[in-house]
């Protein structure tokens, strides 16, 4: 398994969004997967390795505070970059302590700031 420092897992279960990210991170010189759980985001982590996640909280089946417990139980080396629409303190402080790096409202950020974070993160 090879690391690849510009490919970038979206775990998203709104696709509109998830395409959005997934073509606006192409268009930068991305390479993405998409995942619509943080099931599948854990089955693909088994097979290749990403620089950084872009998390949504809110989920079916496995949600993504479960994938953050996960990567940080397992001690997997990949950045998670939190976009949810939960807006509580405590959901940003519980995130961040399971190790994200920034945690992001989706009504209120543009995907051109995410993008720049992004490139800040893994320049």
């Amino acid at each position: 398994m090879s690391k690849k420092s510009n490919h970038i897992l979206i775990i998203e279960d709104e696709k509109p969004l998830s395409k959005a990210l997934e073509l606006k991170l192409t268009k930068e010189g991305y390479e993405t997967s998409i995942a619509v759980d943080g099931a599948e985001a854990v089955e693909l982590l088994k097979t290749q390795e990403y620089a950084l996640a872009i998390l949504d909280l809110v989920m079916p089946r496995f949600d993504g505070f479960h994938f953050l417990e996960y990567v940080h139980e397992n001690k997997i080396p990949i950045k998670v970059i939190v976009l949810s629409n939960l807006s509580q303190t405590e959901d940003v402080k519980k995130a961040k302590n399971f190790g994200a790096e920034d945690y992001y409202i989706k009504s209120n950020t543009p995907i051109v700031e995410l993008v720049d974070k992004i490139k800040k993160i893994l320049a």
